[in-house]
């Protein structure tokens, strides 16, 4: 069934989530700071708002899709935030990757306004929740699993990301290895595709190492993001993350050199300038 779904945050993934929910049938109606994205989505059927306020009071589900907590923090419960214009009953779907102690916060603040919220991060990069909320992330994504209470998809994106970030640097480690030892790259790679070191970070990275270039489709600042919110997260729990802490070094490494724009697997530009290797032709 059709229904009237704000979305607010029109950035790399925002965007196409948007256009998707406009596919499915649904109304739309945005908001986002860069007004580009916002026309672009208008062009395509959606309604723009001046402020999440007024997103809020002329809809039934409300996404948010924004880099960081204080932005989700600001927009939620901020002037003109989605708070002074909810009405009770709106379903707040908030799939940034921010700290889930902060989507527990917000969450609180605005069920006392009667909205019921989900934290549903999502994954995969450029490329890639229950009853009502269900049909929504049909369309928009392929892989969608409720977790549990408030918090808990946010503690399992944090958790992907730390897997993700460490399987990268792990790649670039053994490729740094293999490079420098004499190896071809596009076989060495097919190799430990073949076995168990294989995984979908070498699947989808295989053309990056194997041309040297590291267009992002995630990029290594916004990893770093994440790895302080998981670093954050891990002092909050007491839960010690030795093998994260380094690779979280490895990566504000990369943006003290500029290449925070880099996808994440750029991290083995670094390894290789470590070993001494030229820049890869």
């Amino acid at each position: 069934m059709a229904q009237t779904v704000g979305f607010i945050g029109l950035g790399i993934m925002g965007r196409p989530m948007a256009k998707n929910l406009l596919k499915a049938g649904h109304s739309v109606v945005v908001h986002s700071r860069s007004q580009g994205p916002v026309q672009e989505v208008v062009g395509a059927g959606a309604k723009s708002t001046a402020s999440p306020r007024e997103v809020a009071g002329q809809v039934d589900v409300l996404i948010t899709m924004l880099p960081n907590s204080p932005e989700v923090e600001l927009v939620a419960l901020g002037k003109d935030g989605i708070i002074e214009g909810a009405r009770s009953g709106l379903l707040f779907l908030d799939m940034s990757t921010i700290s889930p102690l902060v989507s527990q916060k917000v969450g609180k603040a605005l069920a006392a306004k009667g909205v019921r919220m989900l934290d549903a991060p999502v994954s995969g990069g450029e490329k890639g929740a229950i009853d009502a909320a269900l049909p929504l992330f049909q369309a928009m994504g392929k892989t969608i699993t409720h977790l549990g209470p408030l918090g808990a998809g946010g503690f399992t994106k944090l958790a992907n990301q730390i897997i993700v970030a460490v399987n990268l640097t792990a790649l670039g480690e053994a490729l740094t290895l293999a490079r420098k030892a004499g190896l071809d790259r596009e076989l060495t790679l097919k190799a430990l595709g073949g076995g168990l070191a294989g995984s979908k970070c070498l699947e989808q990275k295989t053309a990056n190492y194997v041309s040297g270039t590291y267009k992002p489709g995630f990029k290594i600042d916004l990893h770093f993001k994440d790895l302080g919110l998981i670093m954050e997260s891990s002092r909050a729990l007491g839960v010690p993350l030795p093998a994260t802490a380094v690779v979280q070094e490895l990566f504000n490494a990369m943006r003290v050199k500029g290449r925070g724009g880099l996808d994440h697997s750029g991290v083995i530009t670094l390894l290789e300038e470590l070993a001494g290797l030229p820049e890869k032709a």
